[in-house]
C-alpha cells in the first residue's frame, strides 16, 4: 500500500465530523419533536375538556355496530360485490363458541339502511319463514329497537332468492319497519342475507342472531347500539378544533364518530424548498421511524394503530406519520375520554409539522456540505503532502541505490542531508553508513596488495631456510616434515602471487587505453580458443552476424571472458554445457556466459563479485596430471570481472537458471552489461 493511499485513508477519519454532526442533529430533532408532542397533547386534552363543556355526550362503552357510509350505489341481490370496500371492517356476531359463524356489515345512504350478513353453515335445512317448521329450521332473527319499542323478524328461505321476513309479535306501531324483505343466497359453505330498511325508520339498536338446526342453541335477542359518523357531532368538533389541525372522536373500539378540521397545506409554505432529496434525507437519516400514512387515513371508519389502542386503554400516546404527500410529516396525539374511571373513547388530534423537517434538513445539509468540503480540503492537503514526501523518499532511495552499486562511493552527496526533519536525519545516517561502507570496501580492495607485500619477505626467509636445510644432513624421520614445509611454502607463494596479480590487474585496468573495436570479433576469437580447454563439455556460442562496435579495452574484455569461462569450467560437469551469448543493446552490449551445474546460494548471489568471496569446490577441475597441487582460489576472478565491467561503465550480475536444457535442468548465468569506456578529449 503506497504512502499516498495510507494518508488518504487517514484523511477519511474526518468523516467522524459528519457522523458526530448527524448524531447531534438527530438528538436536536428528537428534542424538538418531544416539545411539539407535549404541546399537541396539551391541545388534545383541552379539546377533550371542551367536549364536556359543550355537552357532547360520551360514546357508549362496550360492543356496538357501526353504520358505514355506502361506498356507492347498493343493489340488494345477496351478493357482496358492492360491499368489497367494507369487507376489511366486517363485524363478527356469532355465538361465544364460534364467533366467526355470523358476520355483519351495515351501511346507509340518504334513503336506506343496508344490512349484509353471512352465515357459515354447510348443512341444509331450509324452509320459508311462513312455514310452521321455520323456528326449527336454519334461520336468522333480526331485532330492531328504537326507544322503548322493540320488533323481531324471522328471516328464512327455502331456496335462494327473494324472501319476506316474518314479523314476530305486535306490528301496529309504525315507528319501526313492519315489513322486512331482502335476498337470500347460499353456496357450499353457508348462506348470505342482504336486506334494506327505510332510513327514516332506522333503529337505535339492532340485534341479529343465528339458529343452526344441526347445532340447536338458545337464540340471543340482545341488541347493540348503532354508531356512525355523525354530522352534528362533527359540527360541534369544528367549533373547538384549532386552526390547521384535524380532530377525530373515536369510540372505545376505534370507530370514528366525528371528524372536523383540516391540516395545513405544506405545498404553499415550502414550495420548491422541500424537494424529493430533502424528504429522503429526513426520512432516512433523521426520522426513520416515521409511520405510514395508511394507518391514519382520513377515510378510514376505524383506526387500528397501536397508539390509538394505547389511548383507548387509558394512556396518552403520540405518533409521527406521513401525510398524503411524500414530504408531509404529521404529528398525531391520542388522549383518552374518561368518565368515572372508565374509558369511553379517545380524541385524536393531528397537525402537520412543516418547520421541523425543514430545520433539520437545512442543518443536516449544511453540516454535510461543510463536512464534504473539509474532507476534500483535508484529503487534498494530505495527498499533496504524501506526494512531496514520497518524492523525497524516492530521491533518497535512488541515491542510496546508486551509491551501493558503486561500492559505497557517491560522486555527489546524498539529497536531504541539509533537511532538519526526520528524513534529513535518515539521509545523514545513510551518508555516514555509506562512508563507512566505502572505507571498508577500499580496505578490502587494498587488502590483497598489502598482504602480498607483507608476506613476501617472511616467505622468502622460509624458502631460504628450507634451501639451507637441504645442504644439511637431516635424519630420515625429519625429511617428510621438510617436504611438507616446502609444499606449504609453495602454496603460500602461489597465494601471494595471486594477490599481487590482482593488485596489478587493478592498476592495469585503471591505466588501460580505450580504442574502438568490434566486440563480436573479440568474443568469437575467445570462444574458438576456449573449445579445446573446456572439452569434453559442449561449448555453444550465440553471436550476431553484424559487428558490435565498442569503445574500450579489448584485452580487458578478453580477460573477463577468460575468468568467466574458467569459472564455468570449474562448475560444469564433464557431460555438461557452456554457452556464450553476445547481444547488442541500445547503448552498448550484453555478454552472457551460462553453464550447467549447481545453482548459486541465494545469500551469495549479490556478493559473488566482491573481493575474497568464492564458492568454488575445494579441489578445482584441472587438466593434466592428477598429482598437480590444488590451485588456490581467493575470489579475485569475479572481482576483476566486475572491475572490468565498471571500467566500461557497465555492471556484472549472476542469476540461477531453472529452464535450461542441461542434464539436471538447471544452471547459472553470468552477465556483463557494457556501455564502453568514456572517450577522452583530444589534446589540442
Amino acid at each position: 500500500m503506497s504512502l499516498r493511499f495510507k494518508l488518504l485513508l487517514i484523511a477519511l477519519s474526518t468523516l467522524a465530523l459528519p457522523l458526530a454532526g448527524w448524531l447531534f442533529v438527530r438528538q436536536m430533532e428528537q428534542l424538538l419533536r418531544q416539545g411539539q408532542e407535549q404541546t399537541l397533547i396539551a391541545t388534545a386534552n383541552a379539546v377533550a375538556q371542551n367536549l364536556d363543556v359543550l355537552g357532547v355526550p360520551l360514546p357508549p362503552t362496550g360492543a356496538a355496530l357501526y353504520v358505514h357510509r355506502a361506498p356507492g350505489r347498493m343493489v340488494v341481490d345477496g351478493y357482496g360485490d358492492d360491499w368489497n370496500l367494507l369487507m376489511p371492517f366486517v363485524q363478527k356476531l356469532g355465538p361465544a363458541g364460534d364467533p366467526g359463524k355470523l358476520t355483519l356489515l351495515l351501511c346507509d345512504d340518504a334513503d336506506w339502511l343496508y344490512l349484509y350478513a353471512g352465515v357459515r353453515d354447510a348443512t341444509r335445512n331450509r324452509v320459508d319463514a311462513s312455514d310452521p317448521r321455520a323456528m326449527m329450521a336454519d334461520h336468522l332473527t333480526l331485532t330492531l329497537q328504537r326507544g322503548d319499542l322493540t320488533r323481531h323478524f324471522l328471516i328464512a328461505s327455502a331456496a335462494p332468492g327473494h324472501f319476506d321476513a316474518l314479523t314476530l309479535g305486535d306490528a301496529s306501531d309504525n315507528a319501526l319497519p313492519t315489513i322486512v324483505e331482502g335476498v337470500w343466497q347460499e353456496d357450499g359453505s353457508g348462506y348470505r342475507v342482504e336486506l334494506r330498511l327505510p332510513r327514516a325508520q332506522m333503529p337505535d339498536r339492532l340485534g341479529l342472531s343465528v339458529f343452526d338446526s344441526a347445532q340447536p342453541a338458545p337464540e340471543s335477542t340482545d341488541t347493540l347500539p348503532l354508531l356512525r359518523l355523525s354530522k352534528s357531532l362533527s359540527a360541534q368538533l369544528a367549533r373547538i378544533v384549532p386552526a390547521d389541525m384535524r380532530v377525530r372522536l373515536l369510540s372505545d373500539e376505534g370507530w370514528v364518530l366525528g371528524t372536523a378540521g383540516k391540516l395545513a397545506n405544506t405545498a404553499s409554505t415550502q414550495g420548491a424548498r422541500r424537494r424529493w432529496l430533502e424528504s429522503f434525507v429526513y426520512r432516512s437519516l433523521i426520522a426513520p421511524s416515521v409511520g405510514q400514512a395508511a394507518d391514519f387515513a382520513p377515510s378510514l371508519p376505524r383506526l387500528d394503530a397501536t397508539e390509538v389502542w394505547q389511548a383507548l386503554s387509558g394512556v396518552t400516546a403520540t405518533v409521527w406519520h406521513r401525510g398524503g404527500r411524500d414530504d408531509d410529516v404529521i404529528l398525531a396525539a391520542a388522549v383518552p375520554l374518561k368518565a368515572n374511571g372508565e374509558v369511553h373513547g379517545a380524541v385524536l388530534l393531528e397537525r402537520t409539522s412543516a418547520t421541523l423537517p425543514l430545520l433539520t434538513n437545512r442543518a443536516l445539509l449544511s453540516l454535510g456540505g461543510a463536512s464534504l468540503l473539509a474532507l476534500v480540503i483535508a484529503g487534498g492537503i494530505l495527498f499533496l503532502f504524501a506526494s512531496v514526501l514520497s518524492l523525497r523518499i524516492r530521491r533518497l532511495r535512488n541515491a542510496a541505490e546508486r551509491a551501493v552499486r558503486a561500492g559505497g562511493r557517491s560522486d555527489t552527496p546524498l539529497p536531504l542531508t541539509d533537511a532538519r526533519d526526520e528524513l534529513g536525519d535518515l539521509a545523514r545516517s545513510f551518508s555516514r553508513l555509506l562512508e563507512e561502507s566505502a572505507a571498508y570496501t577500499d580496505y578490502l580492495r587494498t587488502l590483497a596488495s598489502k598482504l602480498s607485500h607483507e608476506l613476501h619477505t617472511p616467505l622468502a626467509i622460509v624458502k631460504s631456510s628450507l634451501d639451507n636445510l637441504d645442504h644439511q644432513s637431516l635424519p630420515a624421520a625429519a625429511q617428510p616434515y621438510v617436504e611438507r614445509a616446502r609444499d606449504g611454502a609453495e602454496r603460500l607463494g602461489a597465494i601471494v602471487r595471486a594477490m599481487s596479480q590482482a593488485s596489478r590487474m587493478e592498476r592495469a585496468i585503471a591505466a588501460a587505453e580505450p580504442e574502438d573495436f568490434d566486440l563480436t570479433a573479440v568474443v568469437r576469437g575467445c570462444v574458438d580458443s576456449y573449445r579445446p580447454l573446456v572439452a569434453p563439455r559442449r561449448l555453444d556460442a550465440e553471436l550476431p552476424f553484424d559487428p558490435v562496435p565498442m569503445h574500450g579495452a579489448p584485452e580487458l574484455i578478453a580477460q573477463a571472458l577468460d575468468k568467466l569461462i574458467d569459472n564455468a569450467r570449474s562448475f560444469a560437469p564433464e557431460n555438461g554445457w557452456i554457452r556464450v551469448t553476445l547481444q547488442a543493446t541500445g547503448d552498448g552490449a550484453r555478454i552472457a556466459v551460462a553453464n550447467s551445474g549447481p545453482p548459486l546460494p541465494p545469500a551469495l548471489q549479490e556478493r559473488l563479485f566482491d573481493s575474497l568471496v568464492s564458492v568454488r569446490p575445494s579441489t578445482a577441475l584441472r587438466t593434466g596430471s592428477a598429482n598437480v597441487a590444488d590451485a588456490p582460489h581467493l575470489g579475485f576472478g569475479l572481482f576483476v570481472v566486475r572491475l572490468i565491467a565498471q571500467a566500461h561503465r557497465g555492471s556484472a550480475s549472476a542469476r540461477n537458471l531453472t529452464d535450461q536444457s542441461g542434464d539436471d535442468g538447471s544452471g547459472v548465468e553470468f552477465v556483463l552489461e557494457l556501455r564502453g569506456m568514456p572517450r577522452r578529449p583530444l589534446a589540442g
